[in-house]
Protein backbone atom coordinates (compact mmCIF):
# COMPACT_ATOMS: atom_id res chain seq x y z
CA UNK A 1 0.00 0.00 0.00
CA UNK A 2 2.91 2.12 0.46
CA UNK A 3 4.10 1.90 -2.76
CA UNK A 4 0.39 2.73 -4.10
CA UNK A 5 0.67 5.72 -1.86
CA UNK A 6 3.42 7.21 -4.02
CA UNK A 7 1.16 7.57 -7.09
CA UNK A 8 0.22 10.99 -8.32
CA UNK A 9 -3.47 10.29 -9.30
CA UNK A 10 -4.01 8.78 -5.99
CA UNK A 11 -3.88 12.40 -4.21
CA UNK A 12 -5.21 14.31 -6.99
CA UNK A 13 -8.43 15.92 -8.01
CA UNK A 14 -9.12 15.66 -10.96
CA UNK A 15 -11.72 18.35 -13.32
CA UNK A 16 -13.20 17.51 -16.05
CA UNK A 17 -14.10 19.36 -19.09
CA UNK A 18 -16.54 19.24 -21.87
CA UNK A 19 -15.13 21.37 -23.90
CA UNK A 20 -17.71 23.08 -25.96
CA UNK A 21 -19.43 24.26 -23.12
CA UNK A 22 -16.86 25.69 -21.02
CA UNK A 23 -15.47 28.85 -22.84
CA UNK A 24 -15.78 30.17 -26.61
CA UNK A 25 -12.68 31.77 -27.47
CA UNK A 26 -14.00 32.87 -30.92
CA UNK A 27 -17.62 33.78 -31.07
CA UNK A 28 -19.05 31.02 -32.62
CA UNK A 29 -20.85 29.65 -30.45
CA UNK A 30 -18.85 26.61 -29.45
CA UNK A 31 -16.00 26.30 -26.74
CA UNK A 32 -12.74 25.32 -27.54
CA UNK A 33 -9.49 24.96 -26.51
CA UNK A 34 -8.16 28.41 -26.61
CA UNK A 35 -11.01 29.20 -24.21
CA UNK A 36 -9.49 26.36 -22.04
CA UNK A 37 -6.24 28.04 -22.23
CA UNK A 38 -7.75 31.37 -20.98
CA UNK A 39 -9.68 29.84 -17.93
CA UNK A 40 -6.60 28.33 -16.70
CA UNK A 41 -5.75 30.71 -13.91
CA UNK A 42 -9.24 30.00 -12.83
CA UNK A 43 -8.70 26.31 -12.47
CA UNK A 44 -5.04 26.65 -10.85
CA UNK A 45 -6.93 28.82 -7.93
CA UNK A 46 -9.26 25.82 -7.24
CA UNK A 47 -6.67 23.55 -6.95
CA UNK A 48 -7.22 20.95 -9.37
CA UNK A 49 -4.01 18.23 -10.73
CA UNK A 50 -5.53 17.24 -13.65
CA UNK A 51 -8.41 18.02 -16.31
CA UNK A 52 -10.45 15.37 -18.21
CA UNK A 53 -11.50 16.50 -21.10
CA UNK A 54 -14.28 14.94 -22.81
CA UNK A 55 -13.65 14.18 -27.16
CA UNK A 56 -12.02 17.20 -28.93
CA UNK A 57 -11.01 14.88 -31.54
CA UNK A 58 -12.20 15.81 -35.30
CA UNK A 59 -15.35 14.13 -35.51
CA UNK A 60 -18.70 14.82 -37.50
CA UNK A 61 -20.28 15.72 -33.61
CA UNK A 62 -23.08 12.98 -34.56
CA UNK A 63 -22.67 12.19 -30.79
CA UNK A 64 -20.97 15.71 -29.01
CA UNK A 65 -17.45 14.32 -30.62
CA UNK A 66 -17.72 10.73 -29.14
CA UNK A 67 -17.67 9.84 -32.88
CA UNK A 68 -14.39 9.83 -33.97
CA UNK A 69 -13.47 10.46 -37.67
CA UNK A 70 -9.37 10.97 -36.75
CA UNK A 71 -8.08 10.06 -33.74
CA UNK A 72 -4.92 12.29 -34.61
CA UNK A 73 -6.34 15.69 -35.21
CA UNK A 74 -8.20 18.14 -33.48
CA UNK A 75 -11.42 18.98 -34.52
CA UNK A 76 -11.59 22.67 -36.16
CA UNK A 77 -14.73 24.05 -34.19
CA UNK A 78 -12.43 23.46 -30.67
CA UNK A 79 -9.14 24.34 -32.48
CA UNK A 80 -6.14 22.69 -33.85
CA UNK A 81 -3.00 20.45 -32.71
CA UNK A 82 -1.02 23.48 -32.04
CA UNK A 83 -3.68 24.92 -29.50
CA UNK A 84 -3.94 21.43 -27.80
CA UNK A 85 -0.02 20.98 -27.59
CA UNK A 86 -0.46 25.13 -26.00
CA UNK A 87 -2.89 23.58 -23.60
CA UNK A 88 -0.62 21.01 -22.94
CA UNK A 89 2.09 23.11 -22.15
CA UNK A 90 0.37 25.57 -20.09
CA UNK A 91 -1.07 23.35 -18.00
CA UNK A 92 1.89 21.95 -17.33
CA UNK A 93 3.19 25.37 -16.00
CA UNK A 94 0.51 25.02 -13.43
CA UNK A 95 0.85 21.60 -12.51
CA UNK A 96 -2.10 20.31 -14.47
CA UNK A 97 -2.12 17.62 -16.47
CA UNK A 98 -3.95 16.68 -19.73
CA UNK A 99 -6.52 13.58 -19.56
CA UNK A 100 -7.66 12.64 -23.25
CA UNK A 101 -10.76 11.29 -23.49
CA UNK A 102 -10.33 8.02 -25.81
CA UNK A 103 -12.85 6.20 -27.52
CA UNK A 104 -12.27 2.80 -28.61
CA UNK A 105 -15.38 1.07 -28.79
CA UNK A 106 -16.63 2.64 -32.26
CA UNK A 107 -15.37 4.97 -34.39
CA UNK A 108 -17.35 7.28 -36.87
CA UNK A 109 -18.73 5.94 -39.79
CA UNK A 110 -16.51 8.63 -41.52
CA UNK A 111 -13.43 7.47 -40.58
CA UNK A 112 -11.14 6.80 -43.41
CA UNK A 113 -10.99 3.16 -41.90
CA UNK A 114 -14.62 2.62 -42.37
CA UNK A 115 -15.14 4.54 -45.58
CA UNK A 116 -12.23 1.61 -46.61
CA UNK A 117 -14.01 -1.05 -44.99
CA UNK A 118 -17.31 -0.64 -46.57
CA UNK A 119 -16.32 -0.56 -50.02
CA UNK A 120 -15.80 -4.68 -50.20
CA UNK A 121 -15.52 -7.69 -47.90
CA UNK A 122 -11.56 -7.68 -49.72
CA UNK A 123 -10.51 -4.60 -48.39
CA UNK A 124 -8.09 -4.36 -46.03
CA UNK A 125 -9.85 -2.59 -43.67
CA UNK A 126 -13.23 -4.02 -43.79
CA UNK A 127 -12.39 -6.69 -40.70
CA UNK A 128 -11.16 -3.71 -38.61
CA UNK A 129 -15.13 -3.35 -37.81
CA UNK A 130 -17.95 -6.04 -36.61
CA UNK A 131 -19.64 -7.35 -39.53
CA UNK A 132 -22.20 -10.09 -39.73
CA UNK A 133 -23.72 -11.65 -42.90
CA UNK A 134 -27.39 -11.54 -43.71
CA UNK A 135 -30.24 -10.34 -45.91
CA UNK A 136 -31.64 -6.78 -45.89
CA UNK A 137 -34.11 -6.31 -43.59
CA UNK A 138 -33.41 -9.35 -41.89
CA UNK A 139 -30.97 -8.53 -38.83
CA UNK A 140 -28.32 -11.19 -37.82
CA UNK A 141 -29.54 -10.57 -34.35
CA UNK A 142 -32.15 -8.69 -32.05
CA UNK A 143 -29.27 -6.66 -30.48
CA UNK A 144 -30.73 -3.30 -29.47
CA UNK A 145 -28.91 -0.01 -29.98
CA UNK A 146 -28.78 2.52 -26.88
CA UNK A 147 -29.85 5.04 -28.91
CA UNK A 148 -32.61 3.23 -29.60
CA UNK A 149 -33.56 1.03 -32.58
CA UNK A 150 -31.23 -2.12 -34.04
CA UNK A 151 -27.86 -2.56 -33.54
CA UNK A 152 -26.95 -2.86 -37.23
CA UNK A 153 -27.13 -1.38 -40.51
CA UNK A 154 -27.33 -2.73 -43.95
CA UNK A 155 -24.48 -2.09 -46.54
CA UNK A 156 -25.31 -3.13 -50.02
CA UNK A 157 -21.78 -2.60 -51.25
CA UNK A 158 -20.60 -6.02 -48.93
CA UNK A 159 -24.39 -7.67 -48.58
CA UNK A 160 -23.74 -7.90 -44.86
CA UNK A 161 -24.44 -5.54 -41.69
CA UNK A 162 -22.25 -3.77 -39.56
CA UNK A 163 -22.83 -3.43 -35.40
CA UNK A 164 -23.29 -0.14 -34.13
CA UNK A 165 -23.97 -0.34 -30.15
CA UNK A 166 -24.65 3.32 -30.29
CA UNK A 167 -25.47 6.00 -33.16
CA UNK A 168 -25.55 4.46 -36.68
CA UNK A 169 -23.10 6.65 -37.13
CA UNK A 170 -20.36 4.91 -34.75
CA UNK A 171 -19.99 1.75 -36.21
CA UNK A 172 -17.94 -0.86 -33.79
CA UNK A 173 -14.50 -1.19 -34.25
CA UNK A 174 -13.23 -5.35 -34.00
CA UNK A 175 -10.92 -5.81 -31.19
CA UNK A 176 -10.27 -9.59 -32.82
CA UNK A 177 -8.36 -8.15 -35.40
CA UNK A 178 -4.50 -7.56 -34.47
CA UNK A 179 -4.00 -5.01 -37.01
CA UNK A 180 -6.51 -3.14 -35.66
CA UNK A 181 -5.20 -3.23 -32.37
CA UNK A 182 -1.89 -2.13 -33.30
CA UNK A 183 -3.31 1.02 -35.02
CA UNK A 184 -4.85 1.79 -31.71
CA UNK A 185 -1.60 1.23 -29.89
CA UNK A 186 0.08 3.65 -31.97
CA UNK A 187 -2.22 6.17 -31.86
CA UNK A 188 -2.26 5.85 -28.34
CA UNK A 189 1.80 6.15 -27.84
CA UNK A 190 1.56 9.67 -30.43
CA UNK A 191 -0.08 11.04 -27.99
CA UNK A 192 2.17 10.05 -24.92
CA UNK A 193 4.41 11.34 -26.76
CA UNK A 194 3.26 14.73 -27.29
CA UNK A 195 3.12 15.05 -23.42
CA UNK A 196 -0.65 13.92 -22.14
CA UNK A 197 -1.18 13.00 -18.71
CA UNK A 198 -3.10 10.09 -19.13
CA UNK A 199 -6.88 8.46 -21.11
CA UNK A 200 -10.25 8.18 -19.65
CA UNK A 201 -11.40 5.14 -21.97
CA UNK A 202 -15.08 5.61 -23.18
CA UNK A 203 -17.46 2.25 -22.76
CA UNK A 204 -14.22 0.52 -22.65
CA UNK A 205 -15.93 -2.56 -20.82
CA UNK A 206 -17.98 -2.99 -24.62
CA UNK A 207 -14.63 -4.32 -26.70
CA UNK A 208 -14.17 -7.68 -25.66
CA UNK A 209 -17.76 -8.36 -26.96
CA UNK A 210 -19.08 -11.82 -27.98
CA UNK A 211 -21.70 -10.59 -30.50
CA UNK A 212 -22.94 -13.14 -31.89
CA UNK A 213 -24.01 -14.53 -28.01
CA UNK A 214 -25.06 -11.32 -27.77
CA UNK A 215 -22.49 -10.38 -25.15
CA UNK A 216 -21.55 -7.00 -24.92
CA UNK A 217 -20.10 -6.07 -21.78
CA UNK A 218 -17.64 -7.73 -19.92
CA UNK A 219 -17.18 -10.04 -22.54
CA UNK A 220 -14.40 -12.65 -22.72
CA UNK A 221 -11.56 -10.92 -24.14
CA UNK A 222 -12.06 -8.04 -22.38
CA UNK A 223 -9.20 -8.11 -19.88
CA UNK A 224 -7.27 -9.88 -22.20
CA UNK A 225 -7.49 -6.83 -24.48
CA UNK A 226 -6.93 -4.29 -21.83
CA UNK A 227 -3.73 -5.98 -20.36
CA UNK A 228 -2.46 -5.87 -24.14
CA UNK A 229 -3.07 -2.87 -24.70
CA UNK A 230 -1.70 -1.20 -21.40
CA UNK A 231 1.43 -3.46 -21.62
CA UNK A 232 1.89 -1.93 -25.25
CA UNK A 233 1.17 2.00 -24.12
CA UNK A 234 -0.06 3.56 -21.04
CA UNK A 235 2.90 1.34 -18.83
CA UNK A 236 5.30 3.62 -20.87
CA UNK A 237 4.67 6.89 -19.04
CA UNK A 238 3.50 7.74 -15.13
CA UNK A 239 -0.33 8.03 -16.60
CA UNK A 240 -3.55 7.86 -15.14
CA UNK A 241 -6.16 5.83 -16.53
CA UNK A 242 -9.36 5.17 -15.93
CA UNK A 243 -12.03 3.02 -17.49
CA UNK A 244 -15.79 3.64 -18.22
CA UNK A 245 -17.63 0.64 -17.26
CA UNK A 246 -21.29 0.33 -16.41
CA UNK A 247 -21.42 -3.00 -16.02
CA UNK A 248 -18.27 -3.22 -13.80
CA UNK A 249 -18.82 -4.89 -10.25
CA UNK A 250 -16.10 -4.80 -7.61
CA UNK A 251 -15.02 -8.39 -8.14
CA UNK A 252 -14.33 -6.95 -12.00
CA UNK A 253 -12.67 -3.67 -10.45
CA UNK A 254 -9.80 -5.75 -8.92
CA UNK A 255 -8.74 -6.54 -12.57
CA UNK A 256 -9.37 -2.97 -13.72
CA UNK A 257 -7.47 -1.28 -11.19
CA UNK A 258 -4.99 -4.33 -9.92
CA UNK A 259 -2.00 -2.05 -8.03
CA UNK A 260 0.23 -4.35 -10.55
CA UNK A 261 -0.64 -1.97 -13.10
CA UNK A 262 -1.46 -4.42 -15.20
CA UNK A 263 -4.53 -2.78 -16.52
CA UNK A 264 -6.14 0.55 -15.58
CA UNK A 265 -5.35 3.00 -12.51
CA UNK A 266 -9.31 3.29 -12.11
CA UNK A 267 -12.75 2.11 -12.74
CA UNK A 268 -16.03 4.47 -13.27
CA UNK A 269 -18.94 2.42 -12.22
CA UNK A 270 -22.15 3.67 -11.82
CA UNK A 271 -23.62 1.35 -9.94
CA UNK A 272 -24.99 4.05 -7.12
CA UNK A 273 -26.06 6.52 -10.23
CA UNK A 274 -28.51 4.37 -11.40
CA UNK A 275 -30.55 3.43 -8.50
CA UNK A 276 -33.55 5.49 -9.27
CA UNK A 277 -34.82 3.54 -12.33
CA UNK A 278 -37.13 1.12 -11.89
CA UNK A 279 -34.82 -2.18 -12.37
CA UNK A 280 -34.71 -3.97 -15.46
CA UNK A 281 -35.99 -0.50 -17.07
CA UNK A 282 -34.42 2.17 -18.92
CA UNK A 283 -32.66 5.36 -17.18
CA UNK A 284 -35.89 7.06 -18.17
CA UNK A 285 -38.28 4.98 -16.29
CA UNK A 286 -38.01 6.64 -12.93
CA UNK A 287 -38.05 4.95 -9.19
CA UNK A 288 -37.71 6.62 -5.80
CA UNK A 289 -34.60 7.13 -4.39
CA UNK A 290 -33.21 4.68 -2.24
CA UNK A 291 -31.24 6.66 -0.09
CA UNK A 292 -30.21 3.80 2.50
CA UNK A 293 -29.21 1.50 -0.38
CA UNK A 294 -27.28 3.83 -2.14
CA UNK A 295 -25.39 4.64 1.26
CA UNK A 296 -24.28 0.37 1.14
CA UNK A 297 -23.21 0.47 -2.23
CA UNK A 298 -20.78 3.20 -1.47
CA UNK A 299 -19.76 1.15 1.85
CA UNK A 300 -18.97 -2.15 -0.82
CA UNK A 301 -16.94 -0.37 -3.00
CA UNK A 302 -14.59 1.01 -0.36
CA UNK A 303 -14.07 -1.60 1.21
CA UNK A 304 -13.90 -4.31 -1.55
CA UNK A 305 -11.42 -2.00 -2.96
CA UNK A 306 -9.63 -1.13 0.02
CA UNK A 307 -5.81 -2.29 -0.93
CA UNK A 308 -7.05 -4.57 -3.69
CA UNK A 309 -7.97 -1.80 -6.28
CA UNK A 310 -8.76 2.37 -6.71
CA UNK A 311 -12.39 4.13 -6.91
CA UNK A 312 -12.91 6.38 -8.70
CA UNK A 313 -15.09 9.72 -6.75
CA UNK A 314 -18.49 11.79 -8.39
CA UNK A 315 -21.75 12.66 -8.52
CA UNK A 316 -21.45 14.42 -11.94
CA UNK A 317 -20.30 14.02 -15.29
CA UNK A 318 -21.44 15.18 -18.72
CA UNK A 319 -23.69 12.17 -19.30
CA UNK A 320 -25.59 12.39 -15.59
CA UNK A 321 -27.96 14.87 -14.36
CA UNK A 322 -26.65 17.43 -11.95
CA UNK A 323 -25.96 16.62 -8.61
CA UNK A 324 -27.07 19.38 -6.84
CA UNK A 325 -30.18 18.80 -8.34
CA UNK A 326 -30.03 14.87 -8.46
CA UNK A 327 -28.98 14.39 -4.99
CA UNK A 328 -29.24 17.76 -3.05
CA UNK A 329 -32.12 20.35 -2.56
CA UNK A 330 -31.30 23.06 -5.78
CA UNK A 331 -33.61 25.55 -4.39
CA UNK A 332 -33.80 26.46 -0.38
CA UNK A 333 -30.75 24.28 -0.39
CA UNK A 334 -28.75 24.63 -2.96
CA UNK A 335 -25.73 25.81 -1.77
CA UNK A 336 -26.03 23.35 1.78
CA UNK A 337 -26.91 20.86 -0.15
CA UNK A 338 -24.21 21.24 -2.68
CA UNK A 339 -21.37 21.51 0.27
CA UNK A 340 -23.10 18.76 1.54
CA UNK A 341 -22.53 16.16 -1.80
CA UNK A 342 -19.14 17.38 -1.57
CA UNK A 343 -17.98 16.76 2.12
CA UNK A 344 -19.39 13.59 1.67
CA UNK A 345 -17.68 12.71 -1.80
CA UNK A 346 -14.31 13.93 -1.02
CA UNK A 347 -13.72 12.39 2.27
CA UNK A 348 -14.16 9.00 0.42
CA UNK A 349 -11.00 6.59 -0.51
CA UNK A 350 -10.50 7.28 -4.09
CA UNK A 351 -9.37 9.94 -6.88
CA UNK A 352 -12.46 12.67 -6.93
CA UNK A 353 -13.50 13.80 -9.94
CA UNK A 354 -15.27 17.24 -10.79
CA UNK A 355 -16.98 18.03 -13.24
CA UNK A 356 -17.15 21.58 -14.81
CA UNK A 357 -19.64 23.89 -12.78
CA UNK A 358 -20.59 21.67 -10.16
CA UNK A 359 -18.04 23.89 -7.55
CA UNK A 360 -20.26 26.73 -8.17
CA UNK A 361 -23.85 24.83 -8.13
CA UNK A 362 -24.78 24.64 -11.17
CA UNK A 363 -28.32 23.23 -11.75
CA UNK A 364 -30.30 21.06 -14.00
CA UNK A 365 -32.89 23.00 -16.88
CA UNK A 366 -36.02 22.27 -17.90
CA UNK A 367 -36.26 23.61 -21.85
CA UNK A 368 -39.20 22.96 -24.11
CA UNK A 369 -38.18 20.09 -26.37
CA UNK A 370 -36.67 22.44 -29.67
CA UNK A 371 -34.17 23.40 -27.29
CA UNK A 372 -32.00 20.27 -26.28
CA UNK A 373 -29.39 18.93 -28.18
CA UNK A 374 -29.08 15.27 -27.33
CA UNK A 375 -29.35 12.86 -29.82
CA UNK A 376 -30.04 10.18 -27.14
CA UNK A 377 -32.59 12.46 -25.48
CA UNK A 378 -34.29 13.00 -28.86
CA UNK A 379 -34.33 9.70 -29.53
CA UNK A 380 -36.31 8.56 -27.17
CA UNK A 381 -38.70 11.66 -26.91
CA UNK A 382 -39.44 10.45 -30.62
CA UNK A 383 -39.83 6.64 -29.72
CA UNK A 384 -41.68 7.30 -27.00
CA UNK A 385 -44.22 9.70 -28.37
CA UNK A 386 -45.07 7.20 -31.32
CA UNK A 387 -45.36 4.53 -28.55
CA UNK A 388 -48.19 7.12 -26.73
CA UNK A 389 -46.03 7.92 -23.87
CA UNK A 390 -48.30 10.72 -21.97
CA UNK A 391 -45.63 14.05 -23.30
CA UNK A 392 -45.78 15.33 -19.48
CA UNK A 393 -44.28 11.99 -18.55
CA UNK A 394 -41.37 12.53 -21.13
CA UNK A 395 -40.18 15.40 -20.43
CA UNK A 396 -40.63 14.60 -16.58
CA UNK A 397 -37.78 11.96 -17.15
CA UNK A 398 -36.02 14.73 -19.59
CA UNK A 399 -35.90 17.09 -16.60
CA UNK A 400 -34.58 14.07 -13.85
CA UNK A 401 -32.20 12.42 -16.15
CA UNK A 402 -31.11 14.44 -19.71
CA UNK A 403 -27.59 14.57 -20.59
CA UNK A 404 -28.17 18.17 -21.63
CA UNK A 405 -28.55 19.24 -18.09
CA UNK A 406 -24.46 18.89 -17.76
CA UNK A 407 -24.09 20.83 -20.99
CA UNK A 408 -25.54 24.28 -20.61
CA UNK A 409 -22.84 26.56 -21.00
CA UNK A 410 -20.64 27.10 -17.77
CA UNK A 411 -21.58 29.77 -16.25
CA UNK A 412 -19.10 32.61 -16.17
CA UNK A 413 -20.60 35.72 -14.77
CA UNK A 414 -24.13 37.51 -15.21
CA UNK A 415 -23.25 38.99 -18.26
CA UNK A 416 -25.09 37.32 -21.77
CA UNK A 417 -24.78 34.35 -22.03
CA UNK A 418 -23.40 33.63 -18.98
CA UNK A 419 -20.50 34.99 -20.23
CA UNK A 420 -19.96 31.83 -22.09
CA UNK A 421 -19.65 33.81 -25.84
CA UNK A 422 -20.17 36.84 -27.48
CA UNK A 423 -22.18 34.87 -30.13
CA UNK A 424 -25.28 32.28 -30.00
CA UNK A 425 -24.40 29.21 -27.90
CA UNK A 426 -24.40 26.43 -29.61
CA UNK A 427 -26.84 25.31 -26.14
CA UNK A 428 -29.56 27.82 -24.51
CA UNK A 429 -27.83 28.19 -21.03
CA UNK A 430 -29.27 27.88 -18.01
CA UNK A 431 -31.54 31.21 -17.16
CA UNK A 432 -30.45 31.16 -13.52
CA UNK A 433 -26.52 31.88 -14.79
CA UNK A 434 -27.34 35.64 -13.46
CA UNK A 435 -27.37 34.57 -10.26
CA UNK A 436 -24.97 31.60 -9.75
CA UNK A 437 -21.76 31.91 -11.46
CA UNK A 438 -17.67 32.43 -11.33
CA UNK A 439 -17.65 35.95 -10.63
CA UNK A 440 -19.90 35.75 -7.75
CA UNK A 441 -18.29 32.97 -6.45
CA UNK A 442 -14.82 34.09 -6.27
CA UNK A 443 -15.63 36.81 -4.02
CA UNK A 444 -17.98 35.27 -1.92
CA UNK A 445 -15.73 33.69 0.41
CA UNK A 446 -18.16 31.72 1.78
CA UNK A 447 -19.45 30.47 -2.05
CA UNK A 448 -18.97 26.70 -2.83
CA UNK A 449 -16.34 27.10 -5.18
CA UNK A 450 -14.30 27.95 -1.93
CA UNK A 451 -15.37 24.77 -0.11
CA UNK A 452 -14.65 22.68 -2.90
CA UNK A 453 -10.78 24.91 -2.82
CA UNK A 454 -10.64 23.32 1.28
CA UNK A 455 -11.66 19.91 -0.06
CA UNK A 456 -8.91 20.06 -2.72
CA UNK A 457 -6.48 21.10 -0.30
CA UNK A 458 -7.72 18.30 2.63
CA UNK A 459 -6.65 15.58 0.08
CA UNK A 460 -3.36 17.08 -0.07
CA UNK A 461 -2.61 17.41 4.23
CA UNK A 462 -4.85 14.24 5.18
CA UNK A 463 -2.94 11.30 4.79
CA UNK A 464 -6.18 9.41 6.34
CA UNK A 465 -7.90 10.82 3.35
CA UNK A 466 -5.66 8.76 1.03
CA UNK A 467 -4.82 5.48 3.25
CA UNK A 468 -7.71 5.28 5.94
CA UNK A 469 -10.45 2.38 5.98
CA UNK A 470 -13.65 2.92 5.42
CA UNK A 471 -16.75 1.47 8.17
CA UNK A 472 -20.42 2.63 7.83
CA UNK A 473 -22.15 4.62 10.49
CA UNK A 474 -25.56 4.36 11.35
CA UNK A 475 -26.27 2.36 7.66
CA UNK A 476 -30.13 1.84 8.33
CA UNK A 477 -30.79 5.88 8.71
CA UNK A 478 -32.97 7.70 6.52
CA UNK A 479 -31.61 10.70 6.91
CA UNK A 480 -27.59 10.73 7.73
CA UNK A 481 -24.63 9.65 5.84
CA UNK A 482 -21.96 9.16 8.43
CA UNK A 483 -18.71 6.99 8.39
CA UNK A 484 -15.20 7.49 9.80
CA UNK A 485 -11.70 7.28 7.92
CA UNK A 486 -9.09 5.39 10.23
CA UNK A 487 -4.98 4.81 9.75
CA UNK A 488 -2.53 3.98 12.33
CA UNK A 489 -2.50 7.54 13.19
CA UNK A 490 -5.73 9.42 12.98
CA UNK A 491 -9.43 8.60 12.64
CA UNK A 492 -11.98 10.75 10.41
CA UNK A 493 -15.64 11.40 10.63
CA UNK A 494 -17.89 12.28 7.85
CA UNK A 495 -20.92 13.20 8.79
CA UNK A 496 -24.16 14.56 6.85
CA UNK A 497 -28.02 15.21 6.89
CA UNK A 498 -29.67 13.99 3.34
CA UNK A 499 -32.21 16.40 3.83
CA UNK A 500 -34.05 19.58 5.14
CA UNK A 501 -35.34 18.31 8.44
CA UNK A 502 -32.39 19.15 11.34
CA UNK A 503 -31.26 15.46 12.82
CA UNK A 504 -29.76 14.90 16.32
CA UNK A 505 -28.11 11.31 16.75
CA UNK A 506 -25.99 10.39 19.46
CA UNK A 507 -22.01 9.82 18.34
CA UNK A 508 -19.72 8.10 20.28
CA UNK A 509 -17.98 10.10 23.06
CA UNK A 510 -14.51 9.61 21.39
CA UNK A 511 -15.74 12.68 18.88
CA UNK A 512 -16.51 15.00 21.96
CA UNK A 513 -13.83 18.16 21.45
CA UNK A 514 -12.74 16.86 17.27
CA UNK A 515 -10.93 18.86 15.26
CA UNK A 516 -13.40 20.23 12.69
CA UNK A 517 -11.51 19.98 9.40
CA UNK A 518 -14.50 21.78 7.24
CA UNK A 519 -18.17 22.42 7.46
CA UNK A 520 -20.82 24.07 5.61
CA UNK A 521 -22.38 25.80 8.58
CA UNK A 522 -19.66 28.28 10.48
CA UNK A 523 -20.21 26.65 13.79
CA UNK A 524 -20.57 23.35 13.48
CA UNK A 525 -20.04 20.82 16.26
CA UNK A 526 -19.58 17.49 16.48
CA UNK A 527 -22.46 17.09 19.47
CA UNK A 528 -24.61 14.60 16.72
CA UNK A 529 -27.00 17.39 15.68
CA UNK A 530 -27.62 18.50 12.74
CA UNK A 531 -29.29 21.04 10.38
CA UNK A 532 -30.96 20.90 7.07
CA UNK A 533 -27.98 19.42 4.40
CA UNK A 534 -25.31 20.08 7.45
CA UNK A 535 -21.80 18.40 6.77
CA UNK A 536 -18.78 18.15 8.52
CA UNK A 537 -15.45 16.39 8.79
CA UNK A 538 -13.71 16.04 12.18
CA UNK A 539 -10.44 14.91 12.91
CA UNK A 540 -9.35 12.92 15.94
CA UNK A 541 -5.73 11.45 16.89
CA UNK A 542 -5.30 7.78 17.78
CA UNK A 543 -3.33 5.73 21.15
Amino acid sequence: MEKEQTKWWQKAVIYQIYPRSFYDSNADGIGDLQGIIWKLPYLQELGIDAIWLSPVFRSPQDDNGYDISDYQDIDPIFGNLADMDELIAEGKKRGIRIIMDLVLNHSSDEHPWFLEAKKSRENPYHDFYVWRDGVEGEYPNDLKSAFCGPAWEWVPECGQYYLHQFSVKQPDLNWENPKLRQAVYDMINWWIDRGVGGFRLDVIDLIGKDTDNCVMAEGPMLHPFIREMSSHTFQRADLVTVGEAWSATPERAFLYSNPDGSELSMVFQFEHMVLDQQPGKEKWDLAPFPFVKFKKVFTKWQQALYQKGWNSLFLDNHDLPRAVSHFGNDEKYRVESAKMLATMIHGMQGTPYIYQGEELGMTNVRFDIEEYRDIELLNMYKERMEKGYEEQEIMRSIYAKGRDNARTPMQWDESANAGFTEGTPWIRCNPNYTLINAQEALVNQDSIFHYYQKLIALRKQEAVLIDGWYEPLMEEDENIFAYTRTNELEKLLVYCNFGDTPQTRTLPEEWNGGEVLISNYPDSKPDGSLRPYEAMMVKIKRG
